[in-house]
């Protein structure tokens, strides 16, 4: 990024995104664009995102039902995302794999979409199908683009 860049969170998020996508060579369609730059704005001040374990976060939610549920599941997909494409490094502090918070966030995707609305429904199932994409897009984001991700081409993340 050569220059200050000024806008809404929103506009600045996108654009970080779509220039993360022509970094990395992919192409994300708008619903999935769309759905990235939503769960970066809705966690960008998430102070606990990192705190929070996300499989009791994912067992909490099986025990809710209807709507509470695939909330509950959307956030730990969401966080999952984030995690797996923002801060690896988590994983190995943890002492799990990356691919355990894709697994954890594309199975939460799809309880959402099991669960869900069509068309909500319809969302989540492309979510899930496209998680390693996202998080790819994600590691753009942060600079790491050219690391694959597991699982979507060859190789571990770090």
């Amino acid at each position: 990024m050569d220059a200050i860049r000024q806008g809404s969170a929103a506009e600045l998020w996108q654009a970080l995104v779509r220039e993360a996508c022509s970094r990395c060579g992919q192409a994300l369609d708008e619903a999935q664009e769309s759905y990235l730059v939503f769960v970066l704005l809705r966690h960008q001040r998430d102070g606990h995102l990192l705190a929070r374990t996300q499989a009791l976060e994912w067992l909490d939610a099986q025990l809710r039902v209807g709507s509470a549920r695939s909330d509950a599941l959307r956030d730990v997909g969401d966080r999952c995302l984030l995690i797996a494409g923002l801060f690896p490094a988590l994983a190995q502090r943890r002492r799990v794999s990356v691919e355990y918070f894709v697994d954890l966030g594309r199975g939460a995707y799809r309880g959402v979409a099991d669960s869900g609305r069509s068309a909500y429904a319809d969302l989540f199932a492309q979510l899930a199908s496209t998680y390693h994409q996202l998080v790819h897009t994600l590691r753009a984001v942060r600079g790491d683009g050219s690391i694959p991700v597991y699982g979507h081409r060859t190789g571990p993340l770090h």
